[in-house]
């Protein structure tokens, strides 16, 4: 108070507004006044980041010229090596979960425990789909979660090709008895995902029998790519499942000579119910303000193909590495930095749902939350959502990524497992990488530690532990809207 009141004493007294009302140069003080205090608060934010210099420097020396080099990689590739896909709900997961209890207690981190999730229990089975008519040909595919699984004995029936669901509509009187196959171009992930997710109900509601989604990618090797589904209600549940590019252009292009396409389905997927999962988390506590955290994470659950390494196990081991480096260092943030490895990220958030739900009145010391769902490829920056004043802060923090090449902060951060938590105000960051090829992987068998880099993680951990260390380091929380 003493402060504010020589801040105003010494603005008032260098401020003369001829002309103008008593009323009126108070305002315009007010606003310089504003202004100037703004100014302070600016300077007093970087003299705080640049007294973190050393600590950054040590953080950026272990992760890319010391003991921490590459360590992520090997991290994650013995984990999923040992692992494989780990679909939540299944036994493979609950091993997951285990496996970093166990890392994540042996490394010495703290509060280290599991908060229970329900999560589906949806078994694929045995599944196929064969061309039967004008020729027999099996053709590669992955049924989608959690559809039903067929009659047995399988559906086999004449298709018709649609490429959008107006289209679909349009030709109802075509569609009753037939299996829908959609031939949807790709548009973008956010666009072209409608027809996996909704493809079902939507073919049901003109009398299909089951529905073929050409899979959602805008690259292919003749690779199905799986994923989440929803059944509408009130609408009959058909099976579902996604078909590679090149078999649906060949089914589209045998369609449009007059050649008349019957397919068979075939898949014994089941839904078991609900199960009970977890939640794995981890601490650095905070050395003045343990109360109030920074929030770091990745989901540890994957589809049940290929290994999960980019989707997402990079996010989640990039969380693990951040606060294994401040421990290992021995550095000592304010603010406890809590990485958080979800459940259920990939049946639509069940586990960050319920973590949100548990912890929703701790939202007010919940200093940001941030998420890595986008794979951990080259590493350009952070998306951040919130107030201008807490991105302003977090830029300066992100100064000692320049040497990467990653310093860049723009507007937008977004992830299905910390959306939850922006309607309580609470600022949010997600990892701006490189990422133009991540859909050529994603819920595939292509999702292996192939497509992952070392030096990458190495740069994505870096930017993962500057920004947390540095955001829990400050003397006042990021200011919100």
């Amino acid at each position: 108070m003493i402060r504010r009141g020589l801040c105003h004493q010494r603005t008032m007294a260098r401020t003369h507004f001829s002309g103008f009302s008593y009323a009126q140069s108070v305002l315009l003080a007010c606003a310089v006044l504003a202004s100037v205090c703004h100014g302070q608060a600016r300077q007093k934010v970087r003299d705080e980041v640049a007294a973190m210099k050393e600590d950054m420097q040590k953080i950026i020396t272990y992760l890319n010229d010391g003991p921490g080099k590459h360590q992520t990689y090997d991290r994650l590739a013995r984990f999923t090596d040992t692992i494989g896909p780990r679909l939540a709900g299944t036994p493979a997961m609950d091993r997951a979960i285990d496996y970093m209890h166990q890392e994540l207690t042996a490394d010495g981190l703290d509060n280290v425990h599991g908060e229970p999730a329900p999560v589906p229990n949806w078994v694929r089975g045995k599944e196929s789909v064969t061309l039967m008519e004008p020729r027999v040909q099996n053709m590669a595919m992955l049924g989608l979660g959690p559809s039903v699984g067929t009659p047995v004995g399988g559906i086999t029936a004449e298709v018709l090709v649609v490429t959008s669901f107006d289209e679909l509509h349009n030709r109802s009187s075509e569609a009753k008895g037939k299996i829908i196959v959609f031939n949807q171009p790709w548009v973008s992930y956010g666009v072209s995902v409608a027809y996996r997710v909704h493809g079902a109900s939507e073919a049901a509601k003109v009398g299909g029998l089951a529905a073929l989604v050409r899979s959602v990618t805008p690259f292919s090797i003749n690779s199905p790519h799986t994923g989440g589904m929803k059944y509408a209600d009130g609408v009959e549940k058909i099976p579902t499942a996604c078909m590679t590019v090149e078999d649906t252009e060949m089914v589209a292009r045998m369609v449009s000579r007059g050649t008349k396409i019957v397919i068979k389905l075939d898949m014994e997927a089941k839904d078991l119910g609900n199960v009970t999962s977890f939640n794995t988390v981890a601490e650095v506590r905070g050395s003045t303000n343990p109360e109030q955290v920074v929030l770091i994470s990745g989901h540890l659950d994957s589809w049940d193909v290929g290994q999960g390494a980019m989707d997402d196990g990079g996010g989640a081991f990039i969380s693990w590495q951040a606060i294994s480096t401040i421990r290992h260092l021995g550095l000592k943030p304010k603010r406890t930095v809590r990485a958080v490895l979800w459940t259920g990220e990939e049946w639509d958030g069940f586990g960050s749902v319920k973590y949100h739900a548990d912890h929703k009145n701790e939202s007010k010391n919940m200093d940001i939350v941030m998420e890595s769902d986008g794979g951990v490829f080259q590493a350009t920056g952070l998306g951040f959502r919130g107030a201008q004043a807490a991105k302003a802060i977090v830029a300066e923090c992100m100064k000692y990524m320049s040497p990467f090449n990653a310093s860049a902060v723009t507007d937008g951060a977004d992830g299905t497992d910390i959306d939850w938590w922006f309607p309580d105000g609470v600022p949010g960051g997600s990892l701006d990488n490189e990422n133009e090829k991540y859909f050529y992987f994603h819920h595939s068998n292509g999702d292996t530690m192939t497509v992952m880099d070392p030096d990458q993680l190495d740069v994505g951990a870096t930017l993962w532990t500057v920004a947390a260390y540095c955001i829990a380091s400050l003397d006042e929380m990021l200011p919100r809207a």
